[in-house]
């Protein structure tokens, strides 16, 4: 697991040793005792103890068990799962083909009601034209998925986007000067992009920030990030996709969203660097 996912999945790790290591303490056990109990050596007792090892769900039965806790198993298992979510490898999320991934992201997006996303490198998903996301997806496809549904995953997408237009929702979006000119496919495809960023800019509800290419910046870029609402964070990395619970984390994400939006320009100042990156593709 990358470095930058490391810290809210071991935090969460921690918490359920901590549980298991109480339910030995309440149980007047000591860990060569629970070891004896569960068959196993007692180095396994200290290592999921300690967090340096996820039980797995049979080894959480079998602890409640010895401890004499079984009505405590179905809490840790479902605590258990959702530490496994957090960190969830693009080869586990997209073994099945990329619509099936799409689709599981609409919930969330349908019960959020205030967005923030930056991006370093490519149009966040909810603004990109049919053409670029066909681009962008088959992309992906090539590099690391075996089905091909990207025609279902394009098509999931773009409903997804209606959330733009549903409800009382708030946007945000953040980026880079560079991803107006960092295009996959032709330079038709880009400059309807563009086109079309202008368009959603002007959406009463959204506000499109670039931050411009300059020298002597007080934030480099960072990668990709989405926050829904105050409660969670996405992170799209190179291996996997991670989700970010711990109010400090999301607030660390919260404050360098804020930077980087004092450091990009809006309104006229924005509409002119597309105009400009568009006119450069004409």
């Amino acid at each position: 697991m990358p470095q930058s996912a490391s810290s809210s999945v071991q935090q969460a790790r921690q918490l359920i040793a901590n549980r298991l290591r109480e339910l030995v303490k309440d149980a007047g056990l000591e860990g060569k005792d629970l070891a004896a109990l569960c068959g196993w050596h007692p180095s396994k007792v200290s290592r999921i103890s300690t967090a340096k090892t996820q039980p797995s769900e049979d080894d959480i039965r079998a602890w409640c068990a010895a401890c004499g806790a079984e009505d405590q198993t179905a809490d840790l298992i479902a605590s258990l799962r959702a530490v496994e979510g957090m960190w969830v490898s693009w080869r586990q999320m997209e073994r099945a083909g990329l619509r099936r991934a799409q689709e599981a992201r609409l919930p969330l997006y349908e019960r959020t009601r205030w967005f923030r996303a930056y991006s370093p490198g490519l149009f966040p998903g909810l603004l990109q034209t049919f053409g670029y996301t066909e681009d962008v997806l088959r992309a992906v496809q090539r590099r690391r998925v075996g089905v091909d549904d990207v025609a279902d995953a394009v098509a999931a997408r773009m409903e997804r986007q209606q959330v733009l237009y549903e409800g009382h929702r708030r946007f945000a979006f953040l980026v880079e000067e560079s991803t107006l000119r960092n295009g996959l496919g032709e330079a038709e495809t880009q400059a309807e992009q563009l086109d079309h960023l202008l368009t959603v800019n002007a959406l009463p509800n959204v506000s499109v920030g670039v931050v411009p290419t300059r020298l002597g910046r007080e934030r480099m870029p960072v990668e990709g990030f989405w926050i829904f609402g105050k409660a969670q964070v996405n992170v799209e990395l190179v291996s996997g996709y991670l989700t970010i619970t711990q109010p400090s984390e999301v607030a660390a994400y919260a404050d360098t969203f804020a930077t980087l939006a004092d450091m990009a320009v809006y309104g006229d100042k924005a509409r002119a660097l597309l105009a400009k990156a568009r006119d450069s593709l004409v």
